[in-house]
């Protein structure tokens, strides 16, 4: 008997692995097959574009959160008839500035100085997360844990990624589209992705209140409520 659930590949942001989806794999076990891509290999967003489509079924759902948005993004442009609809969490559709650039290169040279990669800091966590989960240990336990385990090299690799304008290939995909993102997000904010949705014609954005950038692991149940809701359109 086949199973009527579309795969649902979730594609993870920089230094983020499976965990950062623990729960919607969970919480939307009965409406979808998910199936977490591994980002962590590749020099260009085409080479992890190829990948995710080597490995995915003929047709899926899929959902791209921060760096993981821009191989969303990429795989639209590869193969966008393999596409049956696009979720945008938390990222942009715009390419680097040569400033944010700059700031790519200078990150990766501190990140080769000798001594213990500590992933995100606690320092760093002030932008990844809502000023109010600071105190939440679970939440910034994992977090850590997380970007500790995956370490120097995939950061080195990811943050190297050259980040293109995704605006032409979303306009015409022509496919059910939700972006998310939380309200106080500091590295992709609100307004950002206000601008993507003018960009590419999409009427369906969910500001997360209370929220900042990992709403997947801040605000699960916001998340798979809009999830669920783009998957039954």
């Amino acid at each position: 008997m086949t199973d009527p659930r579309p795969q649902l590949i979730l594609l993870p942001g920089l230094l983020n692995d499976a965990e950062l989806w623990r729960d919607q794999i969970s919480g939307l076990a009965d409406v979808a097959r998910c199936a977490v891509a591994d980002l962590t290999q590749g020099a260009t967003l085409a080479e992890l574009a190829r990948s995710v489509l080597d490995q995915a079924e003929p047709t899926f759902a899929l959902a791209g959160f921060s760096m993981g948005g821009y191989v969303a993004q990429e795989i639209a442009r590869q193969a966008p008839e393999r596409i049956e609809r696009l979720a945008l969490l938390d990222t942009s559709i715009r390419a680097d500035t040569p400033e944010r650039a700059a700031q790519r290169r200078a990150l990766n040279a501190a990140a080769q100085r000798p001594g213990q990669f500590l992933g995100v800091t606690e320092r760093i966590l002030a932008s990844y997360i809502d000023p109010s989960r600071l105190d939440d240990e679970d939440l910034t336990g994992r977090i850590q844990a997380m970007t500790q385990r995956l370490g120097r090299e995939v950061f080195l690799r990811q943050n190297a990624l050259e980040r293109f304008d995704g605006a032409a290939a979303l306009r015409t995909l022509n496919k059910p589209i939700q972006i998310i993102c939380g309200e106080n997000d500091a590295i992709t904010p609100v307004e950002g992705h206000r601008e993507m949705a003018r960009a590419i014609g999409c009427t369906h954005l969910l500001v997360i209140p209370g929220a900042g950038h990992m709403t997947p692991m801040e605000a699960p149940e916001a998340v798979n409520q809009a999830l669920r809701r783009w998957l039954a359109r």
